[in-house]
């Protein structure tokens, strides 16, 4: 384990932070880092991993990615959660793709055509906090970690985050995952 600054802290510190956003900075902030991604060199791949906002939590709004995906129709990945495992089932975004808000608050897709890990050569991760060497910090459930593990290595993981890296390392486990690039409403990082 690499010593750092304790995850629990920073759950704590950012998710006050989010608390404090109105409806419209988050709004501001979601359309900012939508733009962003188009400076990363990913656009060349085929089939990107989304998840859709958790509103309570004041997620990113990802609707904005979601529009620049589909304009340029790239392969759209959408995933379920089983709450019991700490998995994640991934089915492909078809027009026919029903969405529902599950007992978490999740919006998850309901049905499309399953997509194996493997398949999938970009990832975009929601989390609460990351360091400046990738470490990153979600709810602490170990949903993504698990995911990943699952993927490809060449697989490139894009963190999203409405706030800049700490500067103090996260504590880090064996298990854990960095990211690949981290993009704000300021800029994109790349570790």
């Amino acid at each position: 384990m690499v010593r750092g600054v304790r995850k629990e802290q920073l759950r704590e510190k950012y998710k006050a932070q989010r608390k404090l956003l109105t409806p419209e900075q988050i709004d501001d902030f979601s359309i900012k880092i939508a733009n962003k991604s188009l400076a990363l060199d990913i656009w060349q791949l085929e089939y990107y991993h989304l998840f859709l906002p958790i509103e309570k939590h004041k997620e990113i709004n990802t609707t904005y990615l979601l529009q620049i995906l589909q304009g340029r129709d790239k392969q759209i990945v959408l995933s379920s959660s089983d709450f019991e495992s700490k998995t994640m089932s991934h089915l492909l975004l078809t027009d026919n793709t029903r969405i529902t808000v599950n007992a978490m608050g999740i919006p998850e897709p309901q049905n499309g055509l399953p997509v194996s890990s493997e398949t999938i050569d970009v990832v975009f991760i929601p989390l609460l906090a990351y360091d400046t060497r990738g470490n990153r910090i979600g709810y602490g459930q170990g949903f993504y970690d698990r995911f990943l593990g699952q993927c490809r290595r060449d697989i490139i993981k894009v963190g999203l985050s409405f706030f800049e890296p700490e500067e103090i390392l996260i504590d880090s486990e064996k298990f854990d995952i960095p990211l690949d690039y981290c993009l704000t409403p300021i800029t994109e990082h790349s570790f």
